[in-house]
């Protein structure tokens, strides 16, 4: 990147921005975690059949490593992917057995009930709360996958979230139920259930994201609470968010959309490519420069030649690439992508002054949420104005917060741009 300190200065804090406006809100946030909290209180209530197993329901994905974004469409729902745990050594329960007793008893509470969706899916129960609630602020569904862990699981994951270790992440993993697999409805033996490791993939993300004087963000006190909010968020998870935005935004028609790059490849790629950039902008374009470097070719064996492989980080053996093999146009999509995305960078950074940086976001980001961010930006510099802080670097005519040369106070700023 040729740009100036000041320059790449001011980028990164458009895309900071950026990222800011993709984020969901705090009420959002706060939305859904209670609205899972209680389908906790629902599936763990005196009387309940899952009672003797402790349920607990924790959020899974991009809702727990802070990396989710707002729709294109305001009409479309976020997605909040939950697991409904329960401990026990002494089950004697089939996957069938343990997906129908959750399913009867988020059905028991005649909300609920008129909530999920019908049939269930694959693995997960999914309640859809924006259509059977009045409640604006409700725009989401939620899946919740049933699973199985030891008795002392919660402590292991609470010392896990504590911690900066990031060995033997695959003894986080969890026994989940999955109606495609051969013994969904006879083994009773968890031991031979597919494998998840939602809470492993978690903390190494983590460990990726953190810098050097930054806290944990998955920490907590006991398994029970959920992360604060995090108004904040550290420049590893910004560029996912930017990264899974651009992507909605190039796949966009419905034809798209289904052969999309996957937002779990996204994430792992960035985790493995970025390098604790201390800003988005050198962090971003460190990400797309060496995603390509982290896809692997193995051979296999049933196929007879090699195929594209993108490891999953706590479990080697998982390929997350694993459905390019079936549907080409998934592979054929990612790099087409990843282009692109390059393109658009380079177009970015190439442009001079807040008006020509802002129509160049607009196609790869979308009008709207362009709209909002040099909104939110120009508010920004308009307060540090007003309190003398907002200075003009010599020489440069780029407006920052540091330099040399206060800047007069001037109320229009930032509103015409």
């Amino acid at each position: 990147m040729n740009l100036t300190k000041e320059q790449r200065k001011q980028f990164n804090e458009i895309l900071d921005e950026l990222g800011k406006t993709l984020d969901i809100t705090e009420t959002e946030y706060d939305t859904a975690v209670s609205s899972y909290m209680a389908v906790g209180k629902q599936l763990s209530k005196d009387g309940s059949i899952l009672e003797t197993y402790h349920p607990e329901i924790l959020p899974q994905g991009s809702f727990l490593i802070g990396t989710m974004i707002k729709p294109i469409n305001e009409m479309d729902d976020l997605d909040i992917d939950l697991v409904c745990q329960l401990r026990g050594n002494k089950l004697n329960w089939t996957q069938l057995v343990l997906k129908h007793n959750v399913g009867k008893q988020i059905k028991e509470n005649q909300t609920y009930e008129k909530m999920l969706e019908k049939p269930d899916g694959r693995r997960c129960w999914t309640l859809k709360y924006r259509e059977k609630s009045d409640d604006s602020k409700k725009k989401y569904h939620m899946d919740i996958l049933p699973a199985i862990v030891d008795n002392d699981y919660a402590l292991f994951l609470d010392k896990a979230f504590r911690s900066k270790d990031v060995n033997n992440l695959e003894d986080y993993s969890i026994r989940i139920t999955d109606k495609e697999i051969d013994n969904y409805s006879t083994e009773k033996n968890t031991l031979f259930w597919l494998k998840s490791n939602p809470f492993g993939y978690a903390i190494w993300f983590q460990s990726r994201a953190i810098l050097e004087n930054s806290q944990p963000f998955l920490l907590r006190g006991n398994i029970q609470e959920v992360p604060k909010f995090q108004k904040d968020k550290l420049p590893l998870q910004r560029i996912v968010q930017i990264l899974k935005r651009h992507r909605d935004m190039l796949f966009s028609s419905d034809e798209d959309k289904e052969d999309k790059p996957i937002s779990i490849i996204i994430t792992t790629l960035a985790g493995k490519s970025y390098n604790k950039e201390v800003d988005v902008l050198e962090g971003l374009f460190n990400v797309v420069e060496n995603m390509h470097k982290h896809i692997e070719e193995k051979f296999d064996k049933n196929l007879n030649r090699n195929i594209k492989w993108i490891s999953n980080p706590v479990n080697d053996e998982e390929n997350f690439a694993d459905k390019w093999v079936e549907y080409p146009k998934r592979e054929e999509n990612f790099y087409k992508w990843l282009a692109q995305v390059k393109k658009d960078l380079a177009n970015i950074i190439s442009a001079r002054g807040l008006s020509f940086i802002q129509a160049s976001l607009v196609q790869p980001f979308g009008e709207e949420i362009v709209k909002r961010t040099f909104n939110n930006y120009g508010a920004k510099m308009l307060k540090a104005r007003e309190s003398n802080t907002l200075k003009m670097a010599a020489n440069t005519g780029l407006i920052g917060t540091k330099g040399r040369t206060i800047i007069p106070q001037h109320q229009n700023f930032g509103r015409n741009e």
